[in-house]
């Protein structure tokens, strides 16, 4: 009896103990995180001034110095950091030309050159921004009649042959707006043109015409302002494929690059409104729809071929450049070997204050909030991985040389990756995700106060009125989420405040600009910041991985509906698939019941005892149940890309698609129309069901 007293005593003396002496919950810490006390609008503000003072393109001077600039920051928020660097090919402009031709008028030579504003503040620096291009472009010479095709996608062309125009042997005029500008190029030289101009319509750029004002009176497009940018249609450094460009690696040769298909084999050059407008009035022959017209006070567009006549020529310089990651590494202090990474790039095409270094600022915002954190007792259950990521412009170069060099490692032990790309564009909150990360998502919006409406939370704004907010998802090749997702299968999301700009990768894309009409008070930096964070100290913090697979298993089911809808008379069995997702959807049933259980088990006693066997093997069943979406056979176009559920869209680069394969397999069975072609999206459609299949076995957790 003596004993069993002493025993309870001893039992409540040490919880009292414990409860005295234990340090505050992890959602103390995360309710600090998202604090007034913590969150600072005019360091994020600093941080982007300083960052966009010079223009910064990977491989020059200025962006080391931006690397540096993080790196320090980093440091002085007690953060472990180092710079990672890899040798990469990157390409600049050595010379370009275009001259316009229409007997009997003059020929009328473009200067290509982007205008001063009056007032502009980096009038003194102006001159280091790059020439106008578009890098990996063919270095050549060319002259053609002009063809307008619109956005220059496939269907574009398909339009122009119903109408007798033929494309072979023109330079094609495009305007940016609805496919990737690599993708507008790669259709050009598919369709016979000779070589490419891409410009900025005013009805997409411009405000629409009808007498909008533009940069620096409001937020438009100048009409000398060009999109810059590059049009490689591969990931990484085009000499590496598939492995890191680190010190002393094998390269492939410049032809050897070619030959590989994923660089254009057609000269091109992005250039201005004006001088879109100026070469559309020398286009004569039938009147292009009305779908492709421009604002209402715009000419007449029609579609040629001519009279107009264009000599386009680009000499590009290719080098092999240093580029420099910055990586930050916060050591969790019970499962160090569990990666959560966050993410952004910070090299600009130009200065940047949008597209990428808004995110910069807010990664910066994110790292003294978890420096202060730290300060105050935190300490991360997990590792948390800050990266600023070099080099994503030429085609996310830094971030996919870092997880081809990592790639074991990262398989076998990357919990999620956080993109942030461009932090801010404008007003509303936008976010794509894989599917399992969509409940995480919604509640982290639902504890941080929308920036634009302090009565309400960025939830309650986000849905507006509709019962849920829109989650995109991870298909297009857009941002450095890429390689995470689509080459070893990582879970992943990407988020923002809006969702475009006009004055994309322009030299218009300044401080003034972001100051002015971007995120004048600079709160919605703030905002993606808390969210940003939050969702990364969850993921870091919670004893179970918050993860919902119901939602793949939902989100899976629905994309199989439209493709039940899309071949519904060709003799296609979606049986397999419909099944898998079945299957699925009960291992996701059945691993939400384990984690009940687990927590139930527990008990009161958990305050000193905790299954910890158990946990770690549950959560690491949600891990790497992404991974079993992957397949090492690839897809049949790239095999780089492994993920079988999300991935571009073949003539879209910026589209995500779900089912990637099985939509290229009845793209070509539908031009080929034989059964044998038929034969081989129903392969495809297996192949799908068997990835899905394993993902339910790895949820399960059990051999077969």
């Amino acid at each position: 009896m003596f004993k069993t007293t002493t025993a309870t005593f001893l039992v409540i003396a040490t919880s009292f103990s414990f409860l005295l002496f234990s340090p505050p919950p992890k959602s103390y810490y995360h309710s600090l995180y998202i604090s007034d006390s913590l969150s600072d609008n005019a360091s994020v503000s600093h941080h982007l001034y300083t960052l966009t003072r010079l223009p910064h393109v990977a491989g020059s001077p200025a962006n080391a110095e931006a690397a540096a600039y993080v790196l320090s920051i980093f440091t002085s928020c007690n953060i472990q950091s180092h710079i990672n660097s890899y040798d990469v090919l990157l390409t600049y402009p050595a010379s370009r030309s275009l001259t316009l031709t229409r007997s009997p008028d003059p020929p009328i030579t473009f200067d290509l050159r982007q205008e001063i504003y009056d007032g502009d503040p980096y009038v003194d620096v102006a001159n280091e921004v790059l020439p106008t291009f578009h890098a990996y472009a063919k270095s050549g010479t060319v002259t053609g009649p002009v063809v307008y095709v619109n956005y220059g996608r496939v269907e574009d062309y398909a339009s122009l042959k119903e109408v007798g125009v033929n494309v072979t042997g023109t330079v094609v005029l495009a305007r940016y707006g609805q496919i990737y500008r690599g993708d507008i190029v790669q259709n050009a030289f598919q369709a016979g043109a000779i070589g490419a101009l891409v410009y900025t319509d005013r009805k997409d750029y411009g405000g629409g015409g009808g007498g909008a004002r533009c940069f620096p009176d409001d937020e438009w497009m100048p009409p000398s302002g060009v999109q810059v940018g590059t049009v490689y249609n591969g990931y990484g450094d085009p000499t590496t494929p598939g492995w890191a460009s680190s010190d002393g690696c094998e390269r492939l040769s410049l032809e050897e690059v070619e030959k590989g298909g994923y660089v254009p084999l057609i000269p091109s050059l992005p250039i201005s409104a004006a001088d879109g407008e100026t070469i559309l009035r020398s286009i004569g022959g039938e009147v292009a729809r009305e779908d492709w017209q421009g604002s209402e006070d715009a000419l007449t567009y029609r579609v040629g071929p001519g009279p107009g006549i264009v000599n386009l020529s680009y000499t590009g310089r290719q080098v092999i450049e240093t580029i420099q990651n910055v990586i930050g590494v916060i050591e969790g202090a019970e499962e160090p070997d569990r990666f959560v990474v966050l993410g952004n790039h910070r090299d600009a095409w130009t200065f940047g204050a949008v597209d990428p270094n808004s995110g910069t600022a807010a990664l910066l915002e994110v790292a003294e909030r978890l420096g202060k954190l730290q300060k105050s007792g935190w300490k991360p259950r997990r590792t948390i991985i800050l990266c600023n990521w070099d080099a994503e412009e030429y085609g996310l170069i830094g971030s996919t040389e870092w997880v081809e060099e990592n790639k074991e490692m990262l398989a076998s032990r990357a919990i999620a990756y956080l993109n942030v790309d461009s932090a801010v564009y404008g007003a509303g909150f936008y976010a794509s995700a894989t599917p399992q990360l969509d409940e995480l998502i919604k509640q982290a919006t639902q504890q941080v106060q929308d920036p634009d409406n302090s009565s309400k939370t960025i939830y309650e704004q986000w849905i507006g009125l509709s019962n849920s907010p829109k989650i995109g998802r991870l298909g297009g090749g857009g941002s450095d989420y890429a390689a995470f997702v689509q080459h070893i299968g990582v879970p992943a999301a990407d988020m923002s405040f809006g969702e475009g700009y006009p004055v994309y990768h322009s030299m218009y894309d300044d401080f003034v600009w972001m100051e002015k009409f971007g995120d004048p008070l600079f709160h919605r930096h703030v905002a993606v910041s808390s969210v940003w964070g939050l969702v990364a100290l969850r993921l870091a913090d919670d004893e179970f991985l918050p993860f919902d697979y119901q939602s793949y298993a939902m989100d899976l089911r629905e994309s199989a509906r439209d493709l039940e809808d899309e071949i519904s008379n060709k003799g296609i069995n979606l049986s397999p698939l419909f099944n898998s997702v079945d299957e699925l959807s009960k291992a996701a049933t059945k691993i939400h019941k384990q984690k009940k259980n687990i927590d139930k088990a527990k008990g009161w006693t958990s305050m000193w005892r905790t299954d910890h066997a158990k946990v770690r093997e549950l959560n690491d069943r949600l891990m790497m149940t992404e991974r079993a979406f992957t397949d090492s056979d690839g897809l049949f176009r790239s095999p780089w890309y492994k993920h079988l559920i999300y991935g571009p869209s073949k003539h879209n680069d910026y589209g995500s698609k779900s089912f990637p394969g099985i939509d290229d397999a009845i793209e070509k069975a539908e031009g080929l129309k034989t059964a044998q072609s038929w034969q081989l999206v129903q392969h495809e459609i297996w192949r799908v069901a068997r990835a899905v299949k394993h993902a339910s076995l790895v949820l399960n957790g059990e051999l077969t």
